[in-house]
């Protein structure tokens, strides 16, 4: 401080000096010429500009060179790297203030199988990206129609029709009447049906066509990625027609099989695809030729949902279907029982909650199951808790029929055990090592 006072002395010293000096030559000096005097004043003033002007420009030279190597360093220092979407940094705001940015939460799949009675639909939501599987049957445009809107889904990332039967196109009108669509999927692009050809008329009406998918193709949803399973190849009968896909979102999956029945799941099987699944929505609305032992064998899913009508005409789900849902191990959850059943997936588990009856006997058969209504109903289960095969073992508690006779074994809805002759029948819940130990050999037909 000291220092700096002594030289803003200095300074004012030297600018007052040239006025003192001036003035003292006009009073003393009368003598000298007025010309010369205002000479040596003008010269004076020069000096006395030029002294501080140069100052001037070399603080402002001195500032440009400090400015200058200040922007070489900063130039000389790498730019930190942008963090990861789920990292945690700090922003700043133009007032310079520091924030804690926000956390990223973990991404979300919500799968909600809408209750449309005799039919199919479902809704499958991941990061504001979404996906309709089938619509119902026609009069379940307006139920479509609703739900979209009650869900504030304005626009459809994927449309699939995975078969042209009306029970599952009727209803995509509606969808289509409410939403617009990226993509529309189906196994075929005409089909001679009235609730196709409207499903088709609502695409058009938006300029979009049917894109026919091939097996092994796969498409992201959000976070989340979809597979194709099936057609592996095209049948006569559109239920073996139907597209398959299975939905992976992390540790957890879904797998839809449409009305897939058996022939179509062997091809599946023969492709060689993992099915392991934590849900399964059950084929053909759990109908006896659907969810056969090798096909569940491979998915083993934790729940089995089946999309079915009270009080159906065709005794859907069939009690063999339950049966081998049982055996698989796999909480059985139905619509007709259960109404609308949302499951929801943070990609380590999942949580789920039915419309009504969340305790209900899903295992049984038959028709007019009515059940009394319960309130809303939320549990948990963890991804840990799902059931594990190994390439040995049966799951636990599956059944399997011996011929006593030919030594061979079978699962109990093989053709071969329907023309066995009684005597030579033997049920069993051994486990497949334990059968093969006794001398049996596995069916070459319904292979278990």
């Amino acid at each position: 401080m000291r220092f700096k006072n002594k030289t803003w002395f200095i300074i004012l010293m030297l600018m007052m000096l040239p006025p003192i000096g001036l003035l003292f030559m006009w009073r003393h000096k009368p003598n000298w010429n007025g010309w010369v005097k205002g000479f040596v004043s003008f010269i004076v003033f020069l000096v006395f500009i030029g002294i501080f002007s140069n100052n001037s420009d070399s603080r402002a030279s001195l500032l440009a060179i400090t400015s200058l190597s200040t922007d070489n360093t900063s130039e000389s220092i790498e730019s930190p790297s942008m963090p990861t979407v789920n990292s945690v940094s700090q922003t700043t705001h133009k007032t310079g203030a520091p924030i804690q940015a926000d956390i990223i939460t973990p991404d979300i799949l919500k799968v909600h199988f809408i209750d449309v009675g005799q039919a199919d639909a479902s809704l499958v939501l991941c990061d504001g990206e979404s996906m309709l599987i089938d619509g119902g049957n026609a009069e379940d445009s307006d139920l479509i129609y609703s739900y979209l809107k009650k869900q504030g889904v304005d626009h459809l990332n994927y449309i699939v029709n995975t078969h042209p039967h009306e029970d599952h196109v009727g209803g995509l009108a509606g969808a289509l009447n409410y939403a617009t669509v990226e993509y529309a999927f189906a196994p075929t692009t005409s089909y001679d049906s009235k609730a196709f050809n409207s499903f088709v008329k609502y695409l058009n009406k938006q300029n979009r066509g049917i894109i026919v998918p091939e097996v092994g193709d796969s498409f992201s949803l959000g976070s989340a990625s979809v597979q194709v399973l099936g057609p592996v190849r095209t049948s006569d009968d559109p239920n073996n027609n139907s597209i398959v896909l299975k939905v992976i979102h992390d540790e957890i999956s879904f797998l839809f099989a449409g009305d897939a029945e058996r022939e179509e799941e062997q091809d599946i099987l023969d492709k060689g695809f993992k099915l392991d699944s934590t849900v399964l929505k059950v084929g053909h609305h759990g109908s006896e030729s659907s969810t056969t032992y090798p096909f569940l064998r491979e998915i083993m899913p934790t729940f089995a949902v089946i999309s079915v009508g009270n009080n159906n005409s065709y005794g859907h789900p069939t009690d063999n279907t339950l049966s081998r849902l049982r055996d698989a191990d796999a909480k059985v959850m139905r619509t007709d029982m259960q109404g609308d059943i949302i499951f929801v997936s943070d990609g380590k588990s999942v949580t789920y909650t039915v419309e009504r009856n969340a305790n209900a006997n899903t295992l049984v058969a038959g028709f007019n199951l009515t059940t009394p209504t319960e309130s809303k109903t939320k549990e948990t289960i963890k991804e840990t808790t799902k059931v594990t095969t190994s390439t040995t073992n049966s799951p636990s508690g599956t059944k399997y029929i011996l011929n006593t006779n030919t030594k061979k074994f079978h699962y109990p809805d093989c053709k071969s055990v329907k023309q066995m002759s009684e005597k030579n029948k033997l049920e069993t819940t051994q486990s497949k090592s334990e059968i093969i130990a006794q001398g049996y050999s596995p069916c070459g037909n319904c292979n278990p």
